[in-house]
């Protein structure tokens, strides 16, 4: 045979032994894997444990079990006295241009004060303090009228509706009483609301005055020009009270110059009248 004929002989024989060689190989492969374990997921793959967190305050209790300050992140108020009394008064005229005033305020003459005015949108509050000589006689003509203990009604025979309306309270260990009057006979009322009047209008020009010297100082000299009108008509609740607040008027370079001679000179009268 010749070499030619050998070699095609030889062919089918290796394409037998090739495929042979290949199922083997497929067989053993198929049998490794069905012997071999399945591998263990690493960590890095593994299904995270939901984590533990710390409860905030008030979780896990019900609504009703919370104060309310706590829900709404605000520490809470200390509860006043019952047995502490509590002064109110109020203010009433349509006309004026501060219509509203209100004056709340403990037996130390601290509170506060809320008024309306025609240029605002709402009321505005302010700290309120009495001093200790506006205190000593808002003090006695509360206790010249027996206030809480008389149940009376203040109101005089006549009315002027030019003069407002005033709304005197007491609160007092649970008991409370309000009189409304426009006009009153009674001197221990009539002085009482005017003491307020007097204190309010310097509340008012405190608040008046700070507001200006933050934004519109040349509106400063009217308003000590007025100062020196309720001085004048000793409307004011305590003039020693505003001593070092003239004194910073007086020196402030916000101040025009005119203001600060005016409120050198009211400085001076001040402290005159109170050696």
């Amino acid at each position: 045979m010749s070499i030619r004929g050998r070699l095609l002989a030889l062919v089918p024989a290796a394409a037998l032994a090739l495929t042979g060689a290949a199922l083997v190989a497929s067989a053993q492969g198929s049998a490794q894997r069905k012997a071999a374990p399945r591998p263990t997921p690493t960590p890095a793959v593994q299904q995270r444990q939901p984590q533990k967190v710390s409860t905030r305050p008030g979780e896990g209790k019900g609504a009703e079990d919370v104060p309310a300050s706590v829900r709404a992140g605000v520490p809470a108020k200390p509860r006043e006295d019952p047995n502490a009394a509590r002064y109110t008064y109020e203010f009433r005229h349509p006309d004026f241009l501060v219509y509203f005033i209100h004056i709340e305020h403990d037996d130390s003459g601290r509170g506060h004060i809320r008024f309306e005015r025609r240029m605002d949108t709402e009321q505005l509050t302010e700290p309120f303090e009495l001093s200790a000589a506006a205190l000593a006689r808002v003090r006695a003509r509360w206790e010249a009228l027996g206030y809480l203990e008389s149940g009376a009604n203040y109101q005089g025979e006549r009315t002027y509706p030019s003069a407002g309306q005033t709304r005197l309270t007491v609160r007092r260990g649970g008991r409370e009483h309000t009189t409304e009057f426009n006009y009153s006979q009674n001197p221990d009322a009539h002085g009482l609301a005017h003491e307020y009047r007097r204190a309010s209008e310097q509340a008012l020009f405190v608040f008046e005055v700070k507001v200006a010297l933050e934004s519109q100082p040349l509106e400063t000299p009217k308003l000590i020009n007025r100062l020196g009108e309720l001085i004048e008509r000793d409307f004011l609740s305590d003039r020693q009270q505003l001593l070092p607040l003239v004194r910073e008027l007086s020196e402030d370079e916000r101040v025009p110059l005119v203001g600060r001679n005016q409120a050198a000179r009211i400085l001076k009268k001040l402290e005159k009248l109170s050696q």
